[in-house]
Formats: structure tokens, C-alpha cells, sequence
């Protein structure tokens, strides 16, 4: 039995990636006994060549793909947010009888997943009410135009705190700004450092921000 381990390739916005593909003709064989299909979601045609011909493939691949001819690995360039999502290399054997038959020798998908850098992360405060001991702060750590949705955590002096967090993005595949907000009481006379990371696929970054009041 054939082990069912779908293949995942890992890239970053803008990188070139190349797609392994599930088969290899040797070198003996040509092109154009060959049928290959390079599709995303099962529908959109990334890359075909039939008989060693390329075939029409979807717009949003056009300029930013091509093919090993040996071994059929994908190659794209520059990888795009949007690229995230499911592929299956399809190679056919045409037959040399006149029937026309052929042959599947593969036909196995590869998980694309890409992952867009935050920038690093904008700490700020601002004094919203002031009285004689105490000073009610609002900071605030922001992050924008990564991707997959992020997590932000911060601490206070090396004390874990929770930000109010909200994010925004234009769709599922867009990149995500987000925003973290934190109201304190603070006494006057101290100094307080902010923390702020922000964390997405194995990534993290951090600011931080020493204030004295």
C-alpha cells in the first residue's frame, strides 16, 4: 500500500518555488510521448504540455511558471499570497498504437503554503487621563501586510498582558493588518517597557517601548 502523505512546500511571498511532481521520465523518453498537467483546485490550468505543445494555461500563471521537462517539477515566480492552496502534477503515457490510448503514471497532489512577512511590530502610548497619582495610559502595538493570520501577545515589564486585538483583511488570501490595544493605570515615577510580538506560522516578531513617567 502506498503511504498517503500529501507533500507540503512552504514559501515566502515573493520567492521562487518549485512544486515536485510524481514522476520522472528518463532520459531515454521524450516530451512528446507525454502528457502533463500541472492544475490548482482540480479546475484552474496552471501548466500543460501535451505531446511536448504548452497548452493555454490560467491567466494568474502566465509569465511566472514553467516546467523541468525531466523531472516536472513546477516552478513559480514570485510566489503571491493568492498561490496558497492545493496542486496535483498529472502525467499521461500516450500510447505509439493508432488507438490513441494512454496511460496515467501519476497523479498526486502537493500542498502550496505561503506565508507573507509582518512588518515589525509599531508600539505607542498616549496619556488618556492624568490625575495626581495616577496616569490612565492607552498603548498600542501594530503589525500590517502579512500573512496567514497572526497571533499578537505583550508583556508589561516582562508580565504577560492581553492586547484587545482586532484584525483586518480584504478577504481569506489577503494580507492581514493587525492591532492590539491595552488600557492601564500607572503611578507616576516609573518606568514601564512594552512588549509586543507578533506570531504567524513559525514566525515571530517583536517591539518594544520603555517609557518613563
Amino acid at each position: 500500500a502506498r503511504n498517503n502523505v500529501v507533500k507540503v512546500v512552504k514559501s515566502k511571498a515573493g520567492d521562487k518555488v518549485g512544486l515536485p511532481c510524481c514522476h520522472e521520465i528518463p532520459t531515454s523518453e521524450s516530451l512528446h510521448h507525454h502528457r502533463v498537467y500541472w492544475q490548482k483546485n482540480t479546475t484552474v490550468v496552471v501548466l500543460a504540455y501535451v505531446e511536448g505543445k504548452k497548452m493555454p494555461q490560467d491567466k494568474q500563471y502566465e509569465n511566472r511558471t514553467e516546467i523541468d521537462t525531466r523531472n516536472f517539477t513546477l516552478w513559480m515566480s514570485p510566489v503571491e499570497i493568492l498561490d496558497n492552496g492545493s496542486y496535483q502534477c498529472i502525467v499521461q503515457r500516450l500510447s505509439s498504437s493508432l488507438s490513441g490510448d494512454s496511460v496515467v503514471l501519476c497523479n498526486e497532489p502537493v500542498i502550496l503554503f505561503v506565508t507573507a512577512d509582518f512588518s515589525e511590530p509599531n508600539v505607542s502610548a498616549e496619556v488618556s487621563a492624568d490625575s495626581c497619582e495616577l496616569t490612565e495610559m492607552v498603548v498600542r502595538c501594530s503589525s500590517h501586510g502579512g500573512f496567514p493570520k497572526p497571533q499578537i501577545s505583550g508583556a508589561l515589564n516582562n508580565e504577560p498582558v492581553a492586547w484587545n486585538v482586532s484584525w483586518v483583511s480584504e478577504s481569506s488570501l489577503s494580507p492581514y493588518n493587525i492591532t492590539g490595544k491595552l488600557k492601564l493605570n500607572v503611578t507616576k515615577d516609573s518606568d514601564f517597557n512594552f512588549t509586543c510580538t507578533v506570531k504567524y506560522n513559525g514566525f515571530t516578531k517583536s517591539s518594544s517601548l520603555l517609557l518613563s513617567r
